[in-house]
């Protein structure tokens, strides 16, 4: 089971729809909501046990940063593998679903929005197995 689980999507509307299904749940003291990514691989970054088992929920199209910039930030710093991405993009390009393969080390899937909460049930489940 995910210790933490981290939104990350300079919309604000998706974290908190995310967020939802979180709670439905029964999962909302594990969120952490971020739409600026550098603050969320700060928080990443320095957090007391970094081996916690972690599913970070990232866009892809963000202006500050990529989602592939967060990914080749957290190759280059070696994050431990205990930090599982879902990949949720308005993005349908294939380019796109070739880049997140570099990346399969933590990419676990590569969704369109909206993220649908029985798809995220379906996920948590086979995760947990």
């Amino acid at each position: 089971m995910y210790k933490e689980i981290y939104l990350v999507d300079d919309e604000d509307l998706v974290n908190t729809v995310n967020a939802i299904h979180f709670r439905r749940m029964g999962m909302e003291d594990k969120v952490k909501s971020f739409t600026n990514p550098e603050l969320a691989l700060d928080d990443l970054r320095f957090r007391d046990d970094q081996n916690t088992r972690t599913l970070i929920l990232l866009d892809i199209n963000m202006p500050e940063m990529s989602g592939f910039e967060f990914l080749e930030f957290m190759m280059l710093e070696d994050f431990p593998e205990s930090n599982e991405v879902l990949l949720v993009t308005s993005s349908e390009s294939d380019s796109d679903k070739d880049e997140a393969k570099k990346y399969e080390k933590y990419v676990k899937e590569f969704i369109t929005k909206p993220l649908k909460i029985e798809h995220l049930e379906e996920y948590l489940q086979s995760a947990n197995k």
